[in-house]
């Protein structure tokens, strides 16, 4: 049964930093891509960074290209997101999740996209204040 748990979300202020985990049960994360997904109030859910499963190449959406990094660490079944130099405007519940069938990548059928993902992580809620 595929699990997935998200952590590390809170408070923070603006130009600080935070690392957000995704932990994963049920499968190994370098098997699949997995992306993270943000959802502030009122907006689309949106693919953030992912990391593909075969190569562990990485995507990341423009608004946080330089200051979010991705990764994982294959031993603990884990997938981190760096979160450096944030602002009022990346605060939003953080997703983690993964599909069997998607891609890392932007393209229509990759797992950016937030559609079709099978399996979904609960949520953590990162707050940036200015």
């Amino acid at each position: 049964q595929v699990k997935i748990v998200e952590s590390g979300g809170g408070l923070v202020q603006a130009g600080g930093s935070l690392r957000l985990t995704c932990a994963a049960s049920g499968f190994t994360m370098d098997a699949y891509a997995i992306g993270w997904f943000r959802q502030a109030p009122g907006k689309k859910r949106e693919g953030v960074s992912c990391i593909s499963g075969s190569d562990g190449s990485t995507y990341s959406a423009d608004s946080v290209k330089g200051r979010f990094t991705i990764s994982r660490d294959n031993a603990r079944n884990t997938v981190y997101l760096q979160m450096n130099n944030l602002k009022p405007e990346d605060t939003a519940t953080y997703y983690c999740a993964t599909d069997p069938v998607k891609v890392c990548s932007g393209q229509d059928t990759g797992i950016m996209t937030a559609r079709g993902i099978d399996y979904w992580g609960q949520g953590t809620q990162v707050t940036v204040s200015s």
